[in-house]
């Protein structure tokens, strides 16, 4: 390889692609490329971020096209791009790292290492020229190149350990969750706001257990706020990956699978709760915005961009007039009762759509929408990543079992059958592929995505016995000295598992659940645990919920239909109808199907 050229036209990330005609000589990351960086004694410059970033975009704009950055880069490191979506261990790594440093960390994340691997420093966003309190990206790479001239010798490693998150009771759940809940628009935090999936799955499992009122009004308040909000695409359906405000209202509008896929499994599952129509609605469109723009082959991409022609969020704003002209007159005066529509917009001087009532404008929806499909559509990330297909099966789980649509089991289905064909490689279960080229990788993450989807399957239709041996096997095989291993791929270093449930459960949460759940279906004994800290471990929660009997292990002939059920019940083949709860197992014939 030519290491003096950029080399991404070669790679099959999409990520990658973006950045094969920067002037920088970008390179993948690899065994030989940091054997490379080893001989010629140069620092190690590993940007990372993934497809449809818009800040990557932006600093891929700026930072990356620049001559003066690009010749001094080209001059002293080795310049490494990594898609985090095709290499979660090195952005685990690298985020870990900027977090132990006081820094806020997010994407794009540029991390310089020795070339033995010592992290030096790790930014996020750097601008291109310097303003009054920051210095500007050359200015950035030249102090770190002095510094490491300096006291290369001296940096020590990264001791990167799996931080320990304190139990607590169980009286004090309610209560922790409530102490950062924002009762004003719901949701979590005062700032930004992410849609908080594994706590709401936590609190609606808990709900079942104990009715909390507050856990209710929780769990309500930001379900409601999330469908009328901006963060909501309200004409196709689905959800944007954050709002920027407290009040929901402008998102960052790039589309990811696991969002979809985790916001199917609790508005699938509040409904079956609550019976609210609203939640059934929410599921059914989001069930359409995977059909028509993620789903391909029975398999569904990582993501939708922020962007379209690089302007953020062009393809869903709108100005008064547009719609207006769009809409009959009296549509238009109705479609302004139930969206806040203006002359000057909310967003870069158009209107992002966000409701202002529940009530149903569908026809002019159904136009809006129409006309949106004629416009340049924004760009897709065609990876098939293994852990959000399994966490997208199981949403399609948990709509079919409450919205009583057989196709949506099919569907799942068709994702375990897929991810088998593409991404399973002679005993590895791989994390991604693209266009049917597997991109060589296996972590915790995937494993136990895939254990858990598959406990669903076998839940569902009695088969699956053997895949679910397989890859409770392969699961076990990250856990050792009492700690889970996210991965140990040979070109980088070992990352313990990620403790912390946020915005998608860790790959230790989910080998927890899963094992939990293959447990009881195959009617192995286990271990009861103890409550980990509220919205750090939400998803590993409801493992605890699981072994400590706040499950209905419902023993059964053959299969009852879930809407007659609790929520928070397993339900396992039997010869006779027993439901075990709370530690107490008593017949109950009034579920004999």
């Amino acid at each position: 390889m030519i290491y003096t050229q950029n080399n991404l036209r070669f790679a099959n990330s999409p990520y990658l692609q973006q950045h094969k005609d920067n002037p920088i000589w970008w390179q993948e990351w690899g065994t030989e490329v940091l054997e490379y960086a080893v001989k010629s004694e140069r620092i190690v410059f590993a940007s990372i971020g993934y497809a449809t970033c818009h800040w990557c975009h932006v600093m891929a704009k700026e930072a990356f096209g620049d001559k003066q950055v690009s010749g001094f880069l080209n001059s002293y490191f080795v310049s490494i791009k990594v898609d985090r979506e095709q290499r979660p261990d090195i952005d685990q790594f690298a985020m870990a790292f900027i977090n132990s440093s006081g820094r806020q960390g997010g994407w794009p994340l540029n991390i310089f290492f020795t070339p033995s691997l010592k992290p030096i420093v790790a930014f996020t966003y750097i601008p291109v020229g310097h303003g009054d309190e920051t210095h500007g990206f050359l200015e950035v790479l030249q102090d770190i190149k002095k510094y490491y001239d300096k006291h290369g010798s001296a940096i020590e490693s990264f001791m990167y350990s799996r931080p320990t998150i304190a139990q607590v009771n169980e009286e004090q759940l309610a209560k922790k969750l409530s102490l950062l809940f924002d009762f004003e628009h719901g949701g979590f935090g005062d700032q930004a706001k992410f849609p908080p999936h594994c706590i709401v799955l936590f609190m609606l499992y808990y709900f079942e257990v104990n009715k909390d009122p507050l856990l209710k009004k929780m769990i309500s308040s930001t379900l409601d706020t999330m469908l009328l909000s901006g963060l909501h695409d309200h004409l196709q359906g689905g959800f944007f990956r954050y709002c920027v405000d407290r009040t929901w209202t402008i998102p960052h509008f790039e589309k990811m699978l696991y969002d979809q896929a985790l916001l199917l499994w609790e508005y699938s599952l509040a409904y079956g709760i609550f019976k609210n129509e609203n939640y059934k609605r929410a599921a059914q469109k989001i069930i359409q915005c995977l059909e028509e723009t993620f789903e391909s082959d029975g398999l569904y991409y990582s993501g939708h961009d922020a962007d379209t022609d690089h302007e953020e969020g062009a393809t869903y704003t709108w100005s008064q007039d547009e719609i207006a002209s769009l809409l009959p007159l009296k549509e238009f005066l109705r479609f302004n009762e139930v969206y806040a529509v203006s002359k000057e917009g909310n967003f870069k001087g158009e209107n992002h759509l966000v409701k202002i009532t529940d009530q149903n404008v569908a026809e002019s929806e159904r136009i809006l929408l129409g006309a949106r499909k004629m416009r340049p559509q924004p760009f897709v990330d065609r990876k098939i990543i293994t852990s959000w297909n399994c966490l997208a099966g199981i949403g399609f789980i948990h709509a079919y079992r409450y919205l009583k649509d057989d196709r949506l089991l099919a569907k799942a289905r068709n994702i375990f059958s897929g991810l088998m064909d593409r991404n399973w490689r002679m005993g590895t279960m791989h994390h991604s592929s693209m266009d049917s080229n597997v991109l060589p990788g296996e972590y915790l993450q995937d494993c136990g995505a895939m254990l858990l989807f598959i406990t669903y399957l076998h839940e569902e239709t009695g088969e699956f016995s053997k895949e679910m041996d397989t890859f409770y096997g392969k699961v076990k095989e990250y856990h050792g000295n009492d700690e889970w291993m996210e991965s140990s791929q040979k070109d980088f270093l070992t990352v313990p598992a990620e403790p912390y449930d946020s915005p998608v459960p860790s790959g230790a949460s989910m080998a927890e659940l899963a094992m939990a759940r293959a447990d009881i279906l195959q009617g192995r004994q286990y271990d009861f645990t103890g409550f980990r800290e509220p919205l750090l471990r939400d998803f590993f929660n409801i493992s605890v919920l699981l072994r400590n009997g706040f499950f209905h292990c419902m023993k059964t002939p053959s299969k009852i239909d879930y809407n007659r059920l609790p929520g928070n019940t397993v339900q396992v083949r039997s010869h006779e109808c027993v439901d075990c709860y709370l530690n107490v197992c008593i017949p109950n014939g009034d579920f004999l199907p």
